[in-house]
């Protein structure tokens, strides 16, 4: 093996797929069986934190960066002057299991640029994940992302072997895609993301039956939009995320802010920031349709098309909604508790379980974790009168902001203390 010219391939492929943000803890729970290699049951995947704090991380790396499509936002698209490679299939496998003999990784994300056919390539990918799975007992977790266009036989091969499989839709609107990828046709985006759905709930409904059926992707499918290459508005953005959660069961839909890649009159200029507010904003939209019960239609409407870069999407609805409090804790149902701001979803939990037993007061809520410097401006408890009083929605958003702003200043100042503190030991 020429290790000189792996380790080339190696930079060039793990640089390429940096731009692929949708991995992330698996959710798969594939046991090691026979004494065989690896264990994905309970583990996270690729730099993710876990709920108890580990970080964990698998190999990212490209197939190849070779492209038959010319997609204006892709560093990999066929025009682009970069320096190419492919790995053999037989070298992926290698890398990964040296890799995770080393303990450097707990799986693989495999990704790849679209060479000669959709069909090739995919078949390419699940070649890797077969080999592993059959040839070296591996049992760690594997992400194989899916080739748009991609047969649905080589779709359910693929789901017998890999955790998680993903396509990403890459622009949120038809119109977008034709504009920066006019060879690309969003129908070769969905037929994968419906095969995938199919079988996945065919599996839970044999498994009903018979214990024994093969998994098939079980940690399900994800996707991705780019944010900022064209010009969607966030309702735009969260419609097409919401329309993907419903229609073809995704477990995550990932945000990823633009980075320029090069100069194209159809995109953002070079010396544009990454739109990283932008896509933080996104993430907490999506988290509180998926978890807190909101619609689009609240965070997002005609008045509202974007979302408000100053505060969060939660905070920037209740100040839109003032008539709805003060909420008052001790009889408010869930729905309405996880609308206060500074209020997450273990907290109201806890003041469900608490408030059986007796009347909470601001004390309480302390212990429980609320975020008080927020929460106090919407809501009543058994001994605080409501804080608004006659402020308005902008006095209470100033208030807020200025409050945030004095708890950076002051963690900022004690870690700068602590530092001092420990140069000072260090000289000593």
């Amino acid at each position: 093996m020429d290790f000189d010219r792996i380790k080339e391939k190696l930079n060039i492929l793990a640089d390429a797929a940096k731009y692929d943000v949708s991995c992330s803890s698996s959710g798969s729970k594939r046991k090691n069986t026979n004494k065989g290699l690896g264990d994905s049951s309970g583990m996270g995947i690729c730099h993710s934190y876990t709920e108890d704090g580990r970080c964990v991380s698998l190999l990212k790396i490209l197939l190849t960066n070779h492209c038959i499509f010319d997609c204006a936002y892709c560093v990999t698209r066929k025009s682009n002057d970069i320096k190419r490679a492919a790995f053999k299939v037989q070298e992926v496998v290698d890398l990964t299991i040296n890799f995770y003999r080393r303990n450097y990784i707990e799986g693989l994300f495999l990704s790849s640029g679209i060479f000669k056919s959709p069909d090739t390539t995919m078949e390419r990918l699940v070649q890797v994940a077969k080999k592993l799975r059959l040839e070296e007992n591996f049992n760690g977790y594997i992400h194989l992302k899916s080739i748009p266009g991609a047969s649905d036989e080589l779709m359910y091969e693929a789901g017998l072997y890999a955790d998680r499989l993903s396509v990403n839709i890459e622009i949120p609107t038809r119109e977008g895609l034709q504009l920066l990828a006019p060879d690309k046709d969003r129908k070769d985006f969905l037929q994968p993301m419906k095969k995938v759905k199919n079988e996945i709930v065919r599996y839970k409904a044999e498994r009903n039956i018979i214990k024994s059926t093969p998994k098939f992707a079980p940690a399900g499918q994800s996707t991705q939009m780019i944010v900022g290459a064209t010009n969607e508005t966030d309702a735009q953005v969260m419609y097409t995320a919401a329309y993907f959660y419903k229609k073809y069961q995704m477990k995550r839909v990932y945000y990823s802010g633009y980075i320029p890649v090069s100069y194209d009159p159809r995109l953002p200029s070079i010396g544009t920031d990454v739109p990283l507010l932008r896509e933080n904003r996104l993430y907490q939209a999506d988290w509180l349709m998926r978890f807190y019960g909101f619609s689009i239609e609240e965070l997002l409407n005609k008045e509202h098309p974007n979302l408000d870069s100053d505060v969060d999407p939660k905070l920037s609805w209740a100040l839109r909604n003032l008539h709805l409090f003060p909420v008052d804790v001790n009889k408010a149902d869930k729905q309405m508790l996880a609308r206060i701001p500074g209020l997450g979803m273990k907290s109201v939990y806890k003041i469900l379980g608490a408030r059986k037993y007796r009347n909470l007061n601001w004390e309480h809520l302390q212990k429980i974790g609320v975020a008080l410097n927020r929460a106090k401006y919407f809501m009543v408890c058994n001994s605080k009168e409501w804080e608004k009083k006659d402020l308005s929605a902008m006095n209470i958003k100033g208030l807020i902001l200025q409050n945030s702003k004095s708890k950076f200043r002051n963690t900022y100042n004690n870690q700068l203390n602590l530092f001092d503190k420990q140069d000072a030991l260090i000289q000593y």
